[in-house]
This record gives structure tokens, sequence and C-alpha cells, in this order.
């Protein structure tokens, strides 16, 4: 039976004039870490959809309309013992009500 990584993917998307900021709260919560090195990720550009409903407080886009944004797509990695800490960090320092945030379970070598 496959083991368990102790590591999750952490995947988000964000407007790009927020990016720095995510990127340090992952850091400051012990996300991306290799070594020596911090801030560890890999980042693409793309376009986020969304429609918000009339109780929503969208931080960009206009309720009841279907919206498209600019976003930069984050993805690094953490291990799972601080995973909520690294998840509540991105939530304080995202600028959108309800980011969508991916946790994906790693395989380790030995699982292959």
């Amino acid at each position: 039976m496959p083991s368990q990584s102790p590591e999750l993917q952490i995947i988000v998307g964000v407007p790009p004039e927020h990016a720095d900021a995510v990127l340090d709260a992952i850091a400051q919560a012990g996300g991306g870490s290799i070594g020596e090195y911090t801030h560890c990720s890999f980042t693409s550009t793309g376009t986020g959809h969304f429609k918000p409903s009339a109780a929503a407080n969208p931080a960009v886009g206009e309720k009841g309309e279907i919206n498209a944004v600019a976003e930069v797509r984050i993805e690094t990695f953490c291990n799972r013992a601080i995973a909520r800490a690294v998840v509540v960090a991105i939530q304080e320092a995202h600028p959108y009500e309800v980011p969508m945030i991916y946790l994906v379970p790693l395989l380790s070598l030995d699982d292959l």
C-alpha cells in the first residue's frame, strides 16, 4: 500500500498585484521552503472566472455578472504538519472573499 508523503502541493490564484504578499505569507507560515531557500514556487499567468451573487462582496468584478480577471497561479508545497497554518496565512493575505485553494497530496518516491 502506498505511503502518504508528508508533503502537500498548494495551488492558489491571486491578482498579480497581490502575488508577492501571498508568497510572503506562505513563506512566513513555513511553506515553500527547501533547505536554505524560501519562497520556492512556480507561477504562471492566466484568467480567473467567477460570478458573484447579489449577497457577495467581491474584491474585483461585478455582482451578478460573469467576470474574467488576470490572475497569477502560485504552485508551492508544505509539510502536512503546517498545512493549516499555511492555508490560514494565504486566506489572510489574499484579497478575495473566498480564495480557491487546492491542496494536493503528493506521492513519495517509494510509492512509484
